[in-house]
């Protein structure tokens, strides 16, 4: 098949996200997984906890789009890597958040 006359599904799609995308989809899952914590935090906070998982999701981007078809396998490297660090700047149970975060992403 000629490279211009790909499937709808693969036109426009390139094998990395962009920064952008990257930040976007951080903030969805995060905003998702605060309403699931159903308590409040601080939207300076939440900000800080939005960086925090962009700047975790850039450093193992190659090993995150390998394995993106791999919801589970994405959570618990969410439970490891991003899970620790945003319980203790939002102060509250990992397991909680974990649980929080397992729910809103679908692993």
């Amino acid at each position: 098949m000629p490279a211009d006359h790909l499937p709808k599904h693969t036109q426009g799609q390139s094998a990395l996200p962009t920064a952008r995308g990257i930040r976007r989809a951080c903030s969805k899952e995060l905003y998702r997984t605060c309403k699931r914590l159903k308590t409040y935090i601080q939207p300076d906070l939440v900000s800080k906890g939005e960086n925090l998982y962009c700047r975790k999701v850039a450093a193992n981007l190659l090993w995150i789009t390998e394995n993106s078809s791999n919801r589970k396998l994405l959570c618990d490297w969410w439970d490891e890597e991003v899970g620790p660090e945003l319980a203790e700047l939002w102060q509250v149970e990992k397991s909680v958040l974990c649980a929080a975060f397992r729910s809103s992403y679908g692993g």
